[in-house]
C-alpha cells in the first residue's frame, strides 16, 4: 500500500475547476489534477432529484497533504456541500507513485 490518494471532486463548470486545480498544484498539495469536462451527475438535493452536467476533477495527492488539500477545496469551492472523496491507491507504477510522493517535501 502506498501513501498516495486519488481525490474526486465535481465542479459546476470548467473555469472554476481549472482555477482551483491550478491553485492546488501551485500550493503543492496536489501533484496533478485531471479535468474530465462533462460528467452527468444524478443526485438528491433538498428533496429533489437533480441532473446536472459537471466537471470531474481527479486529483492525485498524498495522505500527508490531504488535510491541507481538503481545507483548500472546502474554502473556495462554489458548492455549498462539495464532493470531496479520497480513495487510497493500493498499487501503481513505481515511478509515478514516487513522483506523486514528491509533492510538498
Amino acid at each position: 500500500m502506498t501513501e498516495v490518494l486519488v481525490v474526486l471532486c465535481t465542479f459546476p463548470h470548467g473555469e472554476s475547476a481549472r482555477q482551483i486545480g491550478a491553485a492546488l498544484v501551485e500550493k503543492q498539495v496536489a501533484a496533478c489534477v485531471n479535468l474530465l469536462p462533462v460528467v452527468m451527475s444524478i443526485y438528491q438535493w433538498e428533496g429533489k432529484t437533480c441532473e446536472e452536467a459537471e466537471v470531474l476533477a481527479v486529483i492525485k495527492t498524498t495522505r500527508a497533504a490531504y488535510p491541507e488539500l481538503q481545507a483548500a477545496l472546502l474554502a473556495v469551492h462554489p458548492y455549498e456541500t462539495p464532493e470531496v472523496v479520497a480513495l487510497p491507491v493500493v498499487d501503481g507504477s513505481p515511478g509515478y507513485l514516487e513522483w506523486v510522493m514528491g509533492i510538498n517535501r
